[in-house]
């Protein structure tokens, strides 16, 4: 929103990157949205059964720990905690 003070650590690049979140539960979709070093904006069907922790991992780009920081109905913020 215009106007809102940026207070993430590390700015974000907008993107468009296919990858799946697994967890205890089973796996899921989903799109990276934006993606910084410490940091990104998921998109899945629903966050509903999504877990406050998971691994997020993206072919080309790696695997990362995450904790959930925000949720929508669709969309998760989320943090890196390697």
């Amino acid at each position: 929103m215009r106007g809102q003070r940026e207070n993430r650590l590390s700015p974000r690049r907008i993107a468009a990157i296919p990858a799946v979140i697994t967890h205890g539960r089973g796996a899921a979709n989903c799109i990276i949205r934006n993606v910084s070093a410490t940091g990104a904006k998921i998109e899945v069907l629903s966050v509903g059964q999504i877990p406050n922790t998971f691994k997020l991992i993206a072919s080309g780009h790696g695997q990362h720990q995450c904790k959930v920081v925000w949720r929508t109905l669709r969309e998760m913020g989320v943090a890196f905690v390697e």
